[in-house]
């Protein structure tokens, strides 16, 4: 049985989709150029900036807030992509892009629905500000085993961080897109 939540998380990751593969059209794959932790620090510059325009309550680039999430979204797909990835090719055509895409974001969604199961959707209670500082605390915690190699001795992994980003991204978006907080 399908949640709103669930169906609110599909309503963004098709937003998110549709720019990713714009985006991939006039692009190609070039992102596959870059290390994991060079997709981390892209998304930590988007993080940033959210964070840095809800202290400062005012912004002098016109970019809304929700581009940098859905950002933030299609950045830890394509680091997902990356950590999972054995293939170093470069090129990969649209079609690939887009099934890659589609197999993570439907595992991230499904993450999403059993931890939304047992923390009770506790997420609709939380500030867009806290969220946005849970995901800049994740994106330390993945710099931090990056910087170890991907070794932890007890904590989740690198690509365990990127999906909970996602989802706090996404929660995010559906305030502010869905709910229009």
């Amino acid at each position: 049985m399908e949640t709103s939540t669930i169906n609110d998380y599909k309503k963004i990751i098709a937003i998110c989709k549709d720019i990713y593969l714009k985006k991939s059209k006039d692009y190609g794959s070039a992102w596959r150029i870059l290390r994991a932790p060079s997709l981390t620090d892209q998304i930590f510059i988007k993080a940033q900036r959210i964070r840095s325009t809800q202290e400062k309550k005012k912004m002098k680039i016109d970019e809304k807030i929700d581009n940098e999430f859905i950002g933030i979204i299609n950045y830890c797909i394509m680091a997902i992509i990356q950590i999972e990835s054995d293939d170093e090719t470069i090129d990969i055509s649209l079609n690939d892009l887009e099934k890659l895409y589609d197999n993570y974001s439907h595992e991230i969604m499904n993450l999403l629905s059993d931890k939304n199961h047992d923390y009770d959707e506790a997420w609709k209670e939380m500030r867009i500000s806290s969220m946005t500082d849970i995901i800049l605390m994740k994106l330390y915690r993945t710099k931090q085993i990056e910087n170890n190699d991907g070794k932890t001795l007890i904590s989740e992994g690198i690509k365990a961080n990127y999906q909970d980003i996602v989802n706090y991204s996404v929660f995010c978006l559906i305030k502010l897109l869905i709910y229009k907080e």
